[in-house]
């Protein structure tokens, strides 16, 4: 059973997300700094009586009912403390399928309309059209701003869970496939671009077998320069090694160049930057020993398959003579845009960062089950119904590897020894980091995993 003081901190996580209010605005009204309220509710120090008094003068309600939990508190707080931008079941997260279908006019027939009904301004033809027509995906536009669509969710949890934040993240979790395809779907509102959901896959992105991979080779690092271990182990050698952690990255990795359609075949070494999808590649010749390639750990010569995002990393690197250019045999690609999912992403952020700020792990692990099994099930997974991308898939997991090794070459050249780089988000070096990566849990910082010595008990 949980303790007054967990209920409290539940209950106050709760009537922020109802309200919209972020630490700030709750400390200035019950006069407290932003860092006193955060370690009050990370339970680093305790609620007082007189906190209490005022946080339910600040919600507008007797200061027992805020103390009897998170689900009677948000019974209780006024209407007029809840936000009006437009009815909050307008977009809920849940499966398009839950939704009730719109009305469909009628096909018009020989029989005139009754005289009372009143003229349609154009006649009403989709009822009619072809069936092979393209189809259009019904999309409708979020009743507010795309953060709240995560917030009410989690409101409602936790409300439903009776304040039990284990219960509440378990639910959350469960439906994360659902509830990030829907928020998906309404920040794709108004785009410029109509995306295909299901177009015919390109042989090489087909599975070889019902267990087994397809062709595509995405530039997952597994990576240490030879002579630098070699020579550790031999122990001529002693350096301090810090393990970075790269925060959200398959997040970050949402920002990428997609494909928008149906991808098309062709030959010949031309790379066309406004377009995205995958290649075949003679990737040439890495020049640079204590630097990783971003093809990752790959060992065997010849040709390979790789994605758009590894494909101009690899043209980068050329053109600062890390590499030799690597010549373009045949491509799958079709028309792309770098902003389909950055609504998605903006969105996710937002929430993601007000969550960290609120030692909320509840609305943290449900923001990282959402964008992780977007990734995990955009390809041909049983647990995602509405899209079937499989290229967007190894674009976005490569682009994830391309932007670790990014930083792997910003400490390089700021004169860091690059030690380890391995999984979607690990980076080992030696020197100081602190003056070349910032440190923190945002998506532009980095944390410090553990710290070792290299060539002592390694």
């Amino acid at each position: 059973m949980m303790s007054t003081e967990e209920t409290l901190r539940l209950t106050v996580a709760a009537l922020m997300q109802l309200t919209r209010e972020r630490q700030p605005d709750v400390a200035a009204a019950i006069g407290l700094t932003q860092p006193q309220l955060s370690r009050r509710q990370s339970g680093k120090s305790a609620w007082t009586l007189t906190d209490c008094d005022r946080l339910a003068a600040h919600w507008g309600m007797p200061t027992l009912d805020l103390l009897a939990g998170p689900t009677h508190a948000a019974g209780c707080l006024p209407a007029a403390r809840r936000p009006t931008t437009g009815a909050q079941t307008a977009m809920p997260l849940a499966p398009p399928a839950s939704a009730p279908p719109a009305p469909r006019r009628a096909a018009p027939t020989a029989t005139p309309a009754p005289a009372e009904t009143a003229p349609a301004p154009a006649p009403a033809p989709a009822a009619a059209a072809p069936s092979s027509a393209p189809r259009t995906p019904r999309r409708a536009a979020p009743a507010g701003p795309l953060p709240d669509l995560i917030r009410d969710r989690v409101a409602a949890a936790l409300t439903e869970a009776g304040g039990d934040a284990d219960v509440a993240q378990a639910a959350l979790i469960k439906r994360a496939v659902p509830d990030v395809m829907a928020l998906f779907a309404a920040s794709r509102v108004g785009g410029r671009y109509e995306h295909s959901e299901f177009p015919p896959t390109a042989g090489i992105l087909q599975k070889r077998s019902q267990k087994g991979a397809d062709a595509i080779w995405e530039g997952r690092p597994k990576w240490r320069p030879a002579d630098l271990h070699r020579a550790a182990r031999a122990g001529h050698i002693t350096m301090d090694v810090t393990a970075l952690d790269m925060n959200a990255a398959y997040l970050a990795a949402l920002k990428t160049w997609l494909p928008i359609g149906k991808l098309t075949h062709s030959e010949g070494d031309y790379h066309d930057p406004k377009r995205s999808g995958v290649h075949l590649v003679d990737p040439g010749e890495w020049l640079t020993p204590d630097l990783p390639s971003p093809l990752g750990s790959r060992q065997e010569p010849g040709p390979l398959w790789i994605t758009e995002p590894t494909l101009r990393a690899l043209i980068r690197c050329a053109g600062m003579d890390l590499c030799t250019p690597p010549k373009i045999m045949e491509s799958w690609t079709s028309g792309a845009s770098e902003g389909l999912l950055e609504k998605m992403r903006r969105a996710l952020v937002t929430v993601r960062d007000e969550a960290i700020d609120n030692n909320d792990e509840v609305t943290t692990e449900y923001v990282k089950s959402m964008y992780s099994k977007f990734v995990s099930t955009i390809g041909e997974s049983a647990a995602n119904r509405e899209i079937r991308r499989p290229d967007w898939m190894h674009i976005i997991r490569s682009q994830a590897f391309v932007n670790l090794w990014l930083k792997a070459h910003k400490a390089h050249k700021a004169g860091l020894t690059v030690v380890q780089m391995s999984g979607t988000d690990e980076l080992h070096v030696s020197g100081n980091w602190q003056a070349v990566f910032p440190e923190g849990r945002g998506l532009s910082q980095v944390k410090a995993k553990n710290i070792y010595t290299l060539g002592g008990d390694e």
